[in-house]
């Protein structure tokens, strides 16, 4: 009997310091999750999959707990809040979801309404984002800030919300914009609220460095800002300048770039400030990081601050300056949208087989008759000794070239070279034994080790449900939600079901650096076996892409309830993509397909291929696929093999 158990696979997968207390595992070896950490309620995400199947429900799937959504809007406005009393600051706190992170209604809603009694507001950054924010809006104190680029529409519906005793902010990229801005908003007779994003020379690190900086995308330089200052008073609207925005980039891994990217915005607001504008917002943009790896470092998935020491160098950054300058505190905005969505989704595939290089090794026997390099290989497996493993290894990498020249030349048959190379990937795997739990492994061994894992075959899309792992080599928590009370004896990659080699997952979290291979348990036909990736809730769920066309995929809304026997209810249900809806997307019309397929079908019979009740079932069949779900099904496989 194995003593693995729970603690080890928290250990094992660094869940105690990814999980930010939301996750864990428990007594049954399963995932657990806390929506809410003050709260004792734990869920098991075996009962969820469960439930999933015995309401028919085919994986992948997204399972959201929106409890866990309103933990986080309370935490961050709570940390500000702390900070703010702390510090005696005067200004207060104004955060704003950016839309842009997770536009899903259910998902927006409940932000909100979490965020209702801190006046929680919303940021939108395209004319269909503004639309849905200024629906959903109803505080009058709360923000809607308005980034991106805007035409006149944009503009119109903008001030719209001004009309309608909204506090909308209308931020200017570029100066050409503010005075389309000044022209709309005279033309309908309202007064416009106004925000400046300025260029800071302080610049972000990690993977999203580059959207701030002198030379970003967005925002004014310093020339911008003093011009935009003057076209204000030219105007008579001054006062209208209420907002300062800045943003260093998403995912900001260290403490020190926003600390430095503060200051200096904290010096533009003083300065504009002076120029005769009251402002009263500094928006210190999104970038408070997300620690996917727990490591708390500065590498690109992880950060080296919390979310506390964000909020207090936030406020102290802020006051610091202004009181130096004599200026009053600003209300702070930040546009935090990772650490509000990131952990409240989990996406749940099904693995439904592996490749196993050295699966059945032990059965190769050499004949009589067998070519030398078979003999060659055989005779190093006998003599593998602790002494000579590595001399053993570069003897057997030999002998697969040799035997691969001689396969070119059409010296070498079919069998003889599966011999060889059987007997290889044995050799290999018991020298990478032979090494483990060394303090020093040569680094030929350690890429014999990833070479030797297997692949997990698994019922997904990576372009689909986690477009950052392949576009930007995101890494996100990725480990098995069942089994944890027994060691996991494989290590392997996961691959997709897409038609693309670039469909897989090959890189995962490690508190030391970046593993290429996931601890995992061996695959058992007839027994499912499910991996969770975890901290996928932001952005994923809206840049997924239809490769392959695999559709948006199932998902599950849990919600805490103390009256429930469960300590919780599913709320709703949200079915994925069908085959026919991501067929219309590309101009495929269903209808005309079965159509088509209808006219193939009548002349099939006609010609005698095939018997009408066939072909009229084969169509039914056609058509019923039309409206399935765009995934694989093995329930449908494992019925088939029953009958």
């Amino acid at each position: 009997m194995s003593d693995f158990g729970p603690a080890d696979a928290i250990s094992l997968y660094n869940v105690d310091r990814w999980g930010g207390g939301y996750f864990t595992v428990n007594a049954s070896g399963n995932v657990a999750v806390r929506p809410d950490p003050r709260a004792a309620e734990e869920i098991d995400l075996m009962e969820l999959v469960a439930e999933a199947r015995a309401r028919g429900l085919a994986f992948p799937m997204v399972i959201r707990f929106h409890d866990l959504l309103r933990h986080r809007v309370e935490t961050i406005n709570q940390s500000f809040a702390e900070a703010i009393a702390e510090h005696d600051y005067k200004g207060v706190y104004r955060g704003v979801f950016p839309i842009k992170v997770n536009q899903l209604r259910e998902v927006v809603e409940e932000i909100l309404d979490a965020g209702q009694r801190f006046h929680f507001g919303i940021e939108a950054g395209s004319k269909p984002e503004l639309m849905a924010a200024l629906s959903v809006h109803g505080d009058p104190e709360s923000l809607i800030v308005c980034n991106g680029y805007k035409d006149t529409e944009f503009i119109r519906m903008a001030l719209l919300g001004r009309k309608l005793g909204k506090t909308v902010i209308l931020v200017v990229e570029k100066l050409e914009e503010l005075a389309h801005i000044l022209r709309v908003s005279k033309t309908l007779g309202v007064e416009p609220y106004i925000g400046l994003r300025v260029r800071l020379l302080s610049k972000g690190a990690g993977k999203w460095a580059t959207s701030g900086g002198e030379n970003a995308k967005f925002g004014l330089s310093t020339a911008d800002l003093v011009e935009a200052s003057e076209m204000l008073h030219a105007a008579g609207l001054a006062a209208s300048l209420r907002l300062l925005h800045f943003h260093v980039g998403s995912q900001v891994p260290d403490i020190g770039t926003i600390k430095r990217a503060t200051r200096e915005a904290a010096r533009f607001y003083a300065k504009l400030h002076k120029m005769g504008h009251a402002l009263g917002h500094l928006d210190v943009g999104g970038g408070l990081g997300v620690d996917y790896d727990g490591s708390r470092t500065t590498f690109d998935s992880s950060t080296n601050y919390s979310l506390d020491e964000y909020a207090r160098d936030i406020v102290y950054s802020i006051a610091e300056v202004c009181d130096a300058e004599k200026v009053p505190h600003p209300n702070i905005v930040s546009e935090s949208g990772r650490a509000i969505v990131a952990h409240h989704s989990v996406l749940v595939v099904e693995a439904f087989g592996s490749i196993e290089k050295t699966k059945g090794l032990q059965s190769v026997i050499a004949a009589a008759d067998d070519p030398k390099p078979v003999h060659d290989m055989i005779e190093i497996r006998g003599n593998l000794g602790s002494k000579n493993r590595l001399e053993n290894l570069h003897d057997a990498q030999e002998i697969r070239e040799r035997a691969q020249g001689m396969f070119d030349l059409g010296l070498l048959d079919l069998r003889a070279k599966a011999k060889v190379e059987t007997i290889y990937w044995e050799i290999a795997g018991k020298i990478v034994e032979m090494f483990r739990g060394m303090r020093y492994v040569p680094e030929e061994v350690k890429e014999m080790e990833v070479a030797l894992g297997d692949q997990f075959l698994c019922n997904f899309s990576v372009f689909q449900s986690l477009l950052d792992h392949w576009a930007l080599g995101q890494l996100f928590p990725v480990m098995p939600i069942h089994r944890l009370n027994e060691l996991p004896d494989r290590n392997a990659t996961l691959v997709d079901i897409t038609c693309d080699s670039d469909g897989k997952v090959s890189k995962f979290i490690d508190l030391q650096d970046v593993k290429e291979t996931l601890p995992l348990h061996r695959w058992k036909a007839g027994h499912p076996y499910y991996v969770g990736f975890f901290l996928a809730g932001a952005y994923q769920d809206i840049m997924g892409d239809l490769h392959n066309l695999f559709g948006r995929v199932n998902e599950m809304h849990v919600f805490l309830d103390e009256d429930e026997e469960s300590g919780y209810y599913i709320e709703e249900v949200l079915p994925g993509s069908t085959v026919g809806q991501v067929l219309s997307l590309t101009q495929w019309d269903t209808n005309e397909l079965a159509r088509r397929m209808k006219a193939q079908t009548d002349a099939a019979i006609k010609g005698d291929r095939l018997k009408p009740k066939e072909g009229m079932r084969l169509l039914d069949d056609y058509e019923r696929a039309l409206t399935g779900y765009t995934y694989l099904n093995f329930d449908d496989q494992a019925a088939d093999a029953k009958s």
